[in-house]
């Protein structure tokens, strides 16, 4: 068998008990090469056996299976806890395909990456799974030659079925969804405020009242709080379910894992901020069950929409940042940033509140710097994509909340294709192809063939150096407004 060594990428170059395996580039796909079959490794990997001048080999597709494989053998391949980081990026990768770019970059800082993040509603538009994207970042990791630790979130799970489902394939962050145990309430009066309240439990409302109505909270940062009777029974009816919602899967599924996880609790997912007392509330009834917390991600004022930067007022957010962070420290865990993806206005001031002890999640940006790549190397395809997106633009609405308005959005038609760049960087059409790429992803014409999927993996795949580097610049303009520097 012909083997083009010069094909290989340097970094991926590994020994196992005598064996040596390293990955290559095809024309269309990535293989992995095994030479040497006396070690374990070898005869456990699914691939094509032959011999070239006496030495046995093996060629491997970088499957599911394979990638298993490859966790077993090398731990630098195995997701961990990121908790040794002061520093934590997710690193939301909804095609599988932009780790390599990610890990370039991360080699440079101290900051811990999550590299495999996904939602099950992203999974669902994208048409992949947990496992597929665990996968793709092992293969990343391989090919880089990466030590460094990286973390896997399952993020956005909502229920313990889903929280199980990711645990089982090997995730060492949970992000905790609550927001289907908030209660949602606006515009009620006290009366009915109060009457929700008594219908929680006796027993629960007897231990709230001794412990948030004992005095004043004073925290080392100076915040101090107070619960009034009328706070008290605000908060316990919007927040009270999701607490307990939160402490059993803490006790039934983090605790028992014998690998240690990093346990995120999301609250941000309301149409209203989480104000700090209620932040407070939370967290002091999960510490007191025993609920090790890793970050809490609170709804911050003003609007973290999806690919643009934050709409809202710059010294509120900075007012409430300080003492949302004074109860993170007072707990010992981190922020988290949900939608951080280019929020590059608000990220002096989270670096500076934090000083650097925080989590913040990108995801759909990096779709956007695919796309980038997509419109320098086959303005074509873009623009069928762009059309497609403003045609189901409707649809895509249901899944997430912007305020785009495709009347700001230059006409195709009057931009030539050395223009088309600009279209990345105007906030409205950055939106429009952020939330369809689900739409985008799955599409398939009247023979059943997928309409655009194949085309942007092929694109991408022949322009991977070019992709890295826009991921690179991008995901580096993140960490250099949050302060981070390079070593």
């Amino acid at each position: 068998m012909m083997l083009n060594i010069g094909c290989a990428y340097p970094n991926s170059l590994h020994e196992k008990d005598g064996s040596v395996l390293f990955l290559i580039r095809g024309e269309r796909e990535k293989r992995l090469v095994v030479i040497g079959d006396g070690s374990e490794v070898f005869r456990e990997l699914e691939g094509t056996v032959s011999s070239n001048e006496g030495l046995r080999m093996k060629i491997c597709d970088l499957s599911v299976a394979n990638s298993h494989v490859i966790r077993k053998h090398f731990p630098h391949t195995r997701p961990v806890s990121l908790r040794k980081f002061k520093t934590t990026v997710g690193l939301g990768d909804r095609l599988g395909v932009a780790s390599p770019g990610h890990i370039e970059l991360m080699k440079g800082y101290d900051v811990g990456p999550v590299l495999a993040q996904q939602s099950i509603r992203e999974l669902t538009l994208t048409g992949r799974t947990f496992e597929d994207v665990l996968s793709d970042v092992v293969w990343a990791v391989f090919q880089e030659g990466y030590s460094g630790g990286f973390g896997a979130d399952g993020d956005h799970l909502k229920s313990m079925e889903e929280v199980k489902l990711a645990l089982d394939t090997g995730y060492t962050m949970i992000t905790l969804d609550c927001s289907e145990h908030i209660n949602n309430i606006t515009g009620l009066s006290k009366d009915d405020v109060d009457r929700m309240y008594i219908e929680i439990d006796k027993g629960t409302r007897e231990r709230l009242e001794r412990r948030f109505l004992s005095g004043e909270f004073k925290l080392e940062s100076g915040l101090k709080l107070m619960f009034s009777p009328e706070a008290l029974r605000l908060n316990a009816v919007i927040y009270q379910k999701a607490i307990d919602f939160a402490i059993d899967v803490f006790c039934e599924m983090i605790k028992p894992c014998p690998r240690e996880l990093d346990f995120e609790m999301s609250i941000d997912e309301t149409p209203t901020p989480t104000d700090p007392l209620a932040h407070f509330f939370v967290s002091l009834q999960l510490r007191e069950a025993g609920v090790d917390l890793y970050s809490v991600a609170p709804r911050f004022c003003g609007e973290f929409q999806k690919g643009i930067d934050y709409i809202g007022n710059l010294g509120q957010f900075r007012r409430e940042l300080k003492a949302h962070q004074g109860i993170a420290s007072h707990f010992g865990y981190r922020l988290s940033v949900h939608s951080g993806s280019d929020k590059f206005s608000v990220f002096p001031s989270i670096g500076e509140e934090t000083k650097g002890h925080v989590h913040v999640k990108t995801a759909g940006t990096n779709w956007l710097e695919a796309v980038r790549v997509i419109i320098h190397r086959d303005p074509g395809l873009y623009r069928e994509l762009h059309m497609f997106a403003l045609e189901h633009l409707t649809e895509a609405r249901r899944y997430y909340h912007v305020t785009l308005d495709i009347s700001r959005i230059p006409d195709m038609l009057t931009l030539r294709d050395d223009e088309l760049d600009g279209l990345m960087n105007q906030d409205d059409a950055r939106q429009l192809i952020h939330i369809t790429y689900g739409l985008i992803l799955q599409e398939k014409d009247e023979s059943g063939a997928y309409r655009f999927r194949d085309r942007i993996y092929r694109c991408l795949y022949e322009n991977e150096t070019l992709y890295s580097e826009f991921l690179r610049k991008h995901i580096g303009n993140h960490l250099k407004a949050l302060g981070l520097e390079g070593r």
